[in-house]
């Protein structure tokens, strides 16, 4: 495991940056570890609802993590408003950062993910192979 502190900065996608990691570090796996900043725009799919909710404000990242892999990233992020509401889901495109975000990355080399059709779920789920 290789850790990969970043930092992204203002006007940045965030999923859009963190997904192509992978393959700028040239690994089939990694996993943000723990995220911080500020978002202009946060776009959030809550538990069991199909469409995204959009945050709008300054808000700050809470917390940050997830899966990368070559079939993309799923991730998950709470993050608070200026009254200090808390919402929190899986991360959807459109994720704009305000004034930067600051990510720790393990980049394994060792390893592949891919997201593949699981009969028990009947989603796609991660699956680890061998890098």
């Amino acid at each position: 495991m290789n850790a990969l502190p970043l930092r992204i900065p203002a006007g940045a996608d965030l999923r859009a940056a963190l997904e192509g990691v992978p393959a700028l570090h040239g690994v089939g796996a990694a996993f943000v570890v723990q995220g911080i900043g500020s978002l202009s725009v946060a776009r959030l799919r809550y538990a069991g609802r199909p469409d995204l909710a959009e945050l709008r404000g300054d808000l700050e990242i809470l917390t940050l993590g997830g899966s990368l892999g070559a079939d993309g990233a799923h991730l998950h992020m709470s993050v608070a408003d200026a009254e200090g509401r808390v919402s929190g889901g899986h991360v959807g495109p459109g994720c704009v950062v305000r004034t930067t975000a600051e990510v720790l990355v393990a980049l394994l080399p060792a390893h592949r993910f891919s997201r593949e059709h699981d009969p028990a779920t009947g989603y796609k789920e991660l699956f680890v192979h061998p890098g």
